[in-house]
């Protein structure tokens, strides 16, 4: 595997009012069900840190390492990059108050919520960050969860030479069927994994194509099961987790999103800039390529541009 990403390829042109005005690279893997590359543009073999959609990996190794959870939906949050909305907050601080702990113990930076009505009803309470509306506070009291039932230390949770990070980067190089080639701090504080697309989408496929019964299966039905929790109201993989069937969705930051369907293949794909509206015409492509169909996917083929207030263009995939 390379050691550096040599970037992607025109993946998607912005185009308004006819004209294109601006195009957004990146790159794009899509394997068939038996792990076969199907398709493909720009580099999918060099590394990659595909941010948030490492965190079904991650709860997998929470879980081996004897994280207590039994609730499917406390699985999903764990996996989670929550919206901030009530419903998430309300289970993150019971999973805390569970573990003997409170909000102080999170490593994960204070923040308003990602969710744009969740962040409103906060601004308009008078209310400002705190390290439980952090998005990614449901993995961080999984992590928290699983030192206290391991008898790790709570101090330095975060750090990659912690006997709970070695855990789980020893399950994202399982899944991945990669050394990770490199180690970086992610936005919340917590290690964060180099690995290629194909990687990413390898480790997908065998979350879905899982035994009943296994730990990454029970992480991808829990997910399935519970997408608001994974995403929020109105997130991107909660939509299309809720739309199309036995699929398993993750978004990350810096333009990253891997996606899986049990049988048919999965995909997963990075954004060269960052921009998240151009991800989902993205996927689409390629889901489609794997005879996907489901009217979310319509739905998110394009992404409309706004001149004056109206439609006068869109965002898509010309890959």
């Amino acid at each position: 595997m390379a050691k550096t990403y040599e970037g992607g390829v025109p993946l998607v042109e912005v185009v308004r009012s006819g004209f294109v005005e601006g195009l957004h690279r990146g790159s794009v893997v899509v394997l068939d069900a038996a792990g076969a590359t199907v398709a493909g543009a720009g580099d999918v073999g060099s590394p990659v840190f595909p941010r948030s959609s490492s965190k079904p990996m991650q709860a997998i190794g929470m879980l081996r390492a004897g994280l207590p959870l039994t609730d499917p939906a406390d699985v999903a949050l764990v996996s989670a990059s929550h919206a901030g909305e009530q419903f998430h907050l309300e289970r993150v601080a019971a999973l805390l108050r569970r573990a003997g702990l409170d909000e102080s113990a999170l490593h994960c930076p204070p923040d308003l919520p990602v969710g744009e009505a969740a962040r409103e009803a906060v601004l308009r309470a008078g209310g400002g960050p705190t390290r439980i509306q952090m998005n990614c506070s449901g993995k961080h009291t999984g992590m928290l969860s699983t030192c206290v039932a391991a008898g790790w230390p709570l101090d330095g949770y975060w750090r990659p030479e912690h006997p709970l990070q070695r855990r789980l980067t020893a399950a994202i190089e399982e899944f991945t069927g990669e050394e990770a080639a490199a180690v970086g701090v992610d936005g919340c504080g917590a290690p964060v994994l180099a690995v290629s697309l194909t990687g990413l989408a390898r480790a997908y496929l065998r979350l879905v194509a899982a035994e009943p019964g296994t730990v990454e299966r029970t992480v991808a039905n829990a997910m399935r099961a519970y997408p608001e929790l994974v995403g929020g109201t109105q997130a991107d993989d909660t939509r299309l987790m809720r739309g199309v069937p036995g699929l398993l969705a993750k978004v990350g930051a810096e333009g990253v999103i891997a996606a899986a369907v049990p049988g048919v293949g999965a995909v997963a794909l990075k954004i060269d800039d960052g921009a998240a509206r151009a991800r989902m015409p993205v996927l689409v492509s390629a889901l489609r390529r794997l005879g996907v169909a489901a009217p979310v996917l319509t739905e998110y083929a394009e992404v409309p541009l706004l001149g004056g207030g109206l439609p006068v263009g869109a965002v898509r995939a010309v890959w």
